[in-house]
């Protein structure tokens, strides 16, 4: 059988679009041993350090920030490879305060000593580094949680 050009064509297109998804599923697949130790290691809840009234609870990558009932944030996470310090790009699904719903926030973060040290900018943009002036930062450890942190209010 005579393939004709356009055939032909369409043939190469189609097995290199296949052979691009299966080289994508199987990048995808691999797992960041670093990163996956530190999703690890950022499970549970946090308070601030010295003892405040802000927490974190991390499940999955699920991250709750809680200061008072009109400050509160639930986001969603991903730890993305090779970044020096280790970042957390968090993107907002609920909050206190709806036009923040949908925002991106790059948090710089290393757990050392029990202690969990963040610091993040309001502008959404990457800090320089964990000391950044600009940067909004807290340090927190990791304790049993109390109930009235834990649960977040309900939206407007």
């Amino acid at each position: 059988m005579k393939m004709t050009l356009k055939e032909s064509l369409g043939f190469t297109v189609l097995s290199m679009l296949l052979l691009c998804v299966l080289l994508g599923l199987q990048a995808g697949c691999k797992t960041n041993p670093r990163t996956a130790t530190e999703l690890h290691r950022l499970q549970g809840y946090w308070e601030s350090v010295p003892p405040a009234k802000n927490s974190i609870t991390i499940t999955d990558n699920s991250l709750h920030y809680y200061a008072q009932t009109d400050f509160w944030y639930e986001t969603t996470f991903t730890l993305p490879a090779g970044t020096d310090p280790q970042q957390l790009h968090a993107t907002i699904k609920r909050c206190w305060y709806p036009d923040n719903i949908g925002k991106v926030v790059i948090v710089l973060f290393k757990i050392e000593d029990g202690t969990l040290s963040l610091a993040y900018l309001q502008t959404g943009a990457a800090p320089k580094n964990l000391e950044d002036e600009e940067a909004d930062r807290f340090k927190l450890r990791k304790v049993q949680p109390q109930k009235k942190n834990t649960e977040l209010p309900k939206s407007k």
